[in-house]
């Protein structure tokens, strides 16, 4: 297994295809396939089923989740991508917002066996709604199917005071009678008004259609 660059050596490539080291071994979440070197178990990453697995496989390196790190995901549903997340972040904390009753159903369960991923019921756009089951955060994640993106995200970041932001743009979402491209760069536009900084934003073709991955922080 090698470490993918800018990981902080928590992302694996082999064989050209993504891994991550299992902090639930034997346990598969959503059927994927599982790996073992040198007695040490690895979770195959779908960039097909992951928009953030998209990014790293579409040549994204600015990747800002750490061992360590406390993450809110908006849009979490059934916790596919949020459990490579929590095994990246095996010793920090994954707080998953999911507003659809039968996508957290499903969260609940993936969630069951891994200590650092908490399920929350709730809506995006109503960051106080959750504030009572969130603490500090180093870093805000969206991947929600609506309007309004980038202010999603940017007020989810101002309530809890995160610094870093990683949001995965649904072009078809926020605008289905422009260019993709023109929406990415909208929602660039917007969250430079909003005060923030992009680190990189990457098309995730042929992975996603009309999506981008957008990594920002705060001046």
């Amino acid at each position: 297994m090698i470490p993918v660059d800018g990981t902080d050596g928590t992302v694996y490539s082999e064989n050209n295809k993504l891994y991550t080291l299992s902090s639930n071994p034997g346990v598969r979440v959503y059927g994927e396939k599982i790996m073992k070197a040198s007695g040490v178990e690895y979770r195959e990453w779908d960039p097909r089923r992951s928009k953030l697995a998209a990014y790293i496989k579409a040549g994204g390196r600015v990747f800002p989740i750490k061992r360590d790190s406390r993450i809110l995901y908006l849009g979490a549903s059934s916790g596919t991508s949020a459990s490579h997340i929590s095994d990246i972040a095996a010793e920090g904390k994954v707080y998953c917002v999911e507003f659809a009753p039968r996508m957290f159903r499903d969260l609940v369960n993936t969630c069951a066996t891994r200590p650092n991923m908490m399920p929350i019921l709730g809506d995006a756009t109503n960051p106080e709604g959750y504030q009572f089951a969130v603490g500090l955060l180093d870093i805000v994640y969206a991947d929600v199917a609506q309007k309004r993106q980038a202010e999603i995200i940017a007020n989810n970041m101002d309530f809890f005071r995160a610094d870093v932001g990683m949001v995965a743009i649904k072009a078809r979402s926020e605008d289905v009678t422009s260019e993709p491209s023109e929406v990415y760069r909208a929602s660039e536009d917007r969250l430079r008004e909003m005060g923030f900084e992009i680190l990189d934003s990457r098309d995730l073709e042929p992975y996603e259609n009309a999506h981008s991955m957008i990594i920002f922080k705060r001046k």
